[in-house]
């Protein structure tokens, strides 16, 4: 994932000029679970026509001028980079609750993960 390239796609959007800021998500493998278990890697597969799909609906939202998501699917060690989102807007007011809503929604409609405990 490149984040700088994904910036200049976003800023070659023909409506750019519409937005005042960016703001952009960037998921990586933790060393533990959310209940505190140590994890080694995990195992996570994207649906990209879902990852369409969301796209689609947040870029239609008022005041949002491009949405951009970068996932990466199959085995990630602790440290690596599972997805990237970025969103451009013309408010922080509309560009916030877009960005929430599509991690939220790429976490639990277009993604499976299992997480590699280490016993």
């Amino acid at each position: 994932m490149d984040l700088n390239r994904m910036v200049e796609i976003i800023k070659a959007s023909p409506n750019f000029h519409k937005a005042g800021m960016i703001a952009s998500h960037l998921g990586v493998v933790r060393s533990f679970s959310r209940d505190g278990k140590a994890v080694s890697g995990v195992d996570v597969e994207f649906d990209n026509e879902k990852i369409d799909e969301i796209m689609r609906d947040i870029k239609s939202r008022p005041g949002i001028v491009e949405i951009l998501i970068e996932a990466n699917s199959g085995h990630l060690e602790v440290g690596d980079e599972i997805v990237t989102i970025m969103v451009a807007g013309d408010i922080r007011d509309n560009v916030f609750p877009a960005l929430i809503d599509a991690v939220d929604r790429l976490k639990s409609e277009a993604s499976t993960k299992e997480e590699k405990v280490i016993d």
